[in-house]
Parts: C-alpha cells; structure tokens; sequence
C-alpha cells in the first residue's frame, strides 16, 4: 500500500480507523462489515506491531493490531459453530482469538505503562451479555479521541486496581451500542 509511505504510517492508520468509526456512528456499515474493514486494512498495510512503545500512536497502533485480529479470529469461529460443522476449524480460529486478545491487554498495558497511567479511566460497563456482564471493563484515555479500550483479563484489572485507575461500579460504556451489538 504505496499510500501509507507518503502520508505516514499512523496518519493513513488512524484516518482509515476513524473513516470506518464515523460509516459506522452514521449506520452506513455494520459492525461486522466494520471489523472486516480493520481486518483488511491492517493485512494491506502489512505493518507488524512495534516491538518498543514510545508514543501514543505505536501503542495505540499494537491495541488496534491485535484487537482486530482478535475480533476476527473470533467471529470465523463463531461462524463455524454456528454452522455446526468444521470443529477444528471453530477450535483453531478460537485459539486464534484468544492469543490476539491476550497480546491486546499486553498493548494495552505498554501503552498505559508508556503514559504513566495519566488522566486513565476504567470502570465495568453495562452489557446486554450475561457472559460478559460484571467481567467487561473499560479503559478510557481521557486526553485522547477514540481511546477507549476494552478488556476481560483478570490480571490488567489488577493492575488497573493497583495504579488507582479504575473506579468501582458499574457504567454504561462511551460507545454503548458497538459494545452491544452482536457480530
């Protein structure tokens, strides 16, 4: 994607990512059609994760990197299951899944690391998901558009706990209606 290389990476990353935040806010794309769109786009850019956060953008980068792979990887396995066939198909784009998240909460912490845990917020959010309910959390960066991350891993929360960051009780998520659409 020769585009990239004259704009910059992060600049073509992030216009990409708020075009496609903006098609969905307006209902122009689902949310599935959204995750595809990040899914294909990270493949075109060919642009790996950065191994050393400093700066906002590499962090916010590796986060967006694994997170899309993570929701994709974990939507073919749901595809799977729902067509009742391929079990070892559904078990390896599970796996799949599941490495990628664990890698997301891994960015999220160099990046939180990387800001010192300045101007953070996290707290449980409200889900339609009895899965999800009491166990989804978010992590707000509150000098930054479109920061808002989400995780389950037990242990960033404690983290988040331990740097004094997350507020107990239960609020409705800053972008209530992606969280609680199904895909």
């Amino acid at each position: 994607m020769a585009y990239y290389k004259e704009k910059g990476i992060f600049d073509t990353f992030f216009d990409h990512r708020n075009s496609l935040i903006i098609q969905y806010k307006n209902g122009d794309i689902s949310k599935r059609e959204f995750l595809e769109g990040n899914f294909d786009f990270v493949q075109d850019m060919k642009v790996k994760p950065f191994k050393r956060i400093d700066s906002y953008e590499k962090g916010m980068y590796n986060y967006q990197y694994y997170n899309v792979l993570a929701k994709y990887y974990t939507m073919l396995a749901k595809d799977m299951r729902k067509e009742g066939k391929h079990d070892k198909y559904y078990i390896y784009y599970l796996n799949q899944g599941n490495y990628y998240y664990n890698e997301k909460d891994r960015a999220t912490l160099h990046l939180l690391r990387y800001l010192n845990f300045v101007n953070v917020d996290a707290y449980f959010i409200k889900v339609e998901s009895r899965f999800l309910r009491n166990k989804l959390y978010e992590i707000v960066l509150k000098d930054y558009q479109y920061a808002i991350f989400h995780s389950k891993s037990r242990w960033l929360l404690d983290i988040l706990k331990k740097e004094d960051v997350f507020i107990e009780g239960v609020k409705k998520s800053l972008i209530d209606e992606y969280i609680n659409e199904t895909y």
